[in-house]
C-alpha cells in the first residue's frame, strides 16, 4: 500500500533531491528518472525503481497503477506526494507526475558481450547530456549492442541525460572506460574501430564496415585526438556541402549508424 509524503522536511525528500548531484549519486549508487513514459519503458525492459513517487493526478492511470503494483511486489516502495515535492525532487517548476529512484547499472567493459550486436557506439569525452541521450536513442533504434563512453564524459545517470534518452538508458547497455582500458579490450576480440574524422578523404558511404563495427565519435568541440584517430582501423568523413565544417556529434553518430545498418541489410 503506498504511503504519503507531504512534508518538505521528510528526510527521504532531501535524500532523493540530492541525487541531482553527481557526488551524491555516486555515494548512494542511485539515480533519478522522471515521467510515466520513461518509467514504463524501464519496467518493460525489466528494470524497476527502488522507490516510485507519484502525484495524485496520475494515481488512477493504468500504467501508473501497473508500475506501482510491480514496484511493491518486487519489494520496492511507492509514495504518493504533492506537485510541490515532485518539483523539489526533479528541480523543475513543471515536474512530471511520476518519478523513480533506480539503482545505477554496472558500467564495466567486462560486462559487455560484443557478440550481442554487429553495431556498437563509442563516444569520447562527450560533454553534452542532450547528445548522450540522443546517441542512446540512436543506439536503441539501430539495435546497437551498447554505448561505450571514453575518458571524461558527461554522467549517463544525470537527470538531464536520463531525460534526453527517453528511456533508452534502460534498453542500451552503457560502459565507461579510459582509452587505455578500452583499446586492449577491443583488440582482445573481433571488432573494427571506425573513427569519424575530418582528416580523411574516405567518404562514409564508400567504406565497407566489418562486424562488429565500433563507431567512434569524438568530443563535440575538438573531435578525436590525433593519437586516438591513428588507432582506428578506418577513418571516414561525412561530406559537408554547406559552410559548416561538421555535424553535431549525436547527428553524425546517427548518420553513421544507419549507414552501417544499411550495409548489414544488403549483405
Amino acid at each position: 500500500m503506498p504511503r504519503a509524503i507531504t512534508a518538505f522536511s521528510n528526510p527521504l525528500v532531501k535524500q532523493v533531491r540530492d541525487l541531482r548531484d553527481k557526488r551524491h549519486r555516486r555515494e548512494q549508487g542511485r539515480f533519478l528518472a522522471e515521467g510515466l513514459r520513461i518509467l514504463t519503458e524501464a519496467r518493460e525492459a525489466g528494470r524497476l525503481p527502488e522507490i516510485v513517487f507519484f502525484g495524485r493526478e496520475s494515481a488512477g492511470h493504468p500504467l501508473a497503477e501497473a508500475l506501482v503494483a510491480e514496484v511493491e511486489a518486487a519489494g520496492g516502495e511507492a509514495i504518493e506526494t504533492t506537485a510541490d515535492i515532485l518539483a523539489k525532487l526533479s528541480g523543475k517548476d513543471n515536474p512530471q507526475t511520476v518519478l523513480g529512484v533506480f539503482a545505477e547499472f554496472p558500467t564495466a567493459l567486462e560486462a559487455l558481450d560484443r557478440s550481442r550486436s554487429p553495431i556498437w557506439l563509442v563516444a569520447e569525452r562527450l560533454r553534452d547530456p542532450g547528445n548522450l541521450g540522443t546517441i542512446l536513442r540512436t543506439g536503441d533504434a539501430v539495435g546497437a549492442g551498447g554505448l561505450i563512453l571514453i575518458d571524461e564524459c558527461v554522467d549517463p545517470f544525470s537527470v538531464e541525460a536520463v531525460r534526453a534518452s527517453m528511456g533508452a538508458l534502460f534498453t542500451v547497455p552503457v560502459a565507461q572506460a579510459r582509452w587505455a582500458e578500452f583499446l586492449p579490450w577491443l583488440r582482445a576480440g573481433p571488432g573494427q574501430l571506425v573513427g569519424l574524422s575530418l582528416d580523411t578523404a574516405t567518404d562514409y558511404r564508400s567504406a565497407r564496415y566489418e562486424a562488429p563495427t565500433f563507431l567512434l565519435t569524438g568530443n563535440e568541440a575538438q573531435g578525436l585526438p590525433a593519437d586516438y584517430a591513428a588507432e582506428c582501423d578506418l577513418r571516414v568523413k561525412i561530406p559537408m556541402l554547406g559552410k559548416a565544417d561538421s555535424l553535431n556529434a549525436a547527428v553524425a553518430t546517427a548518420v553513421m549508424a544507419y549507414e552501417v545498418l544499411a550495409q548489414r541489410r544488403i549483405a
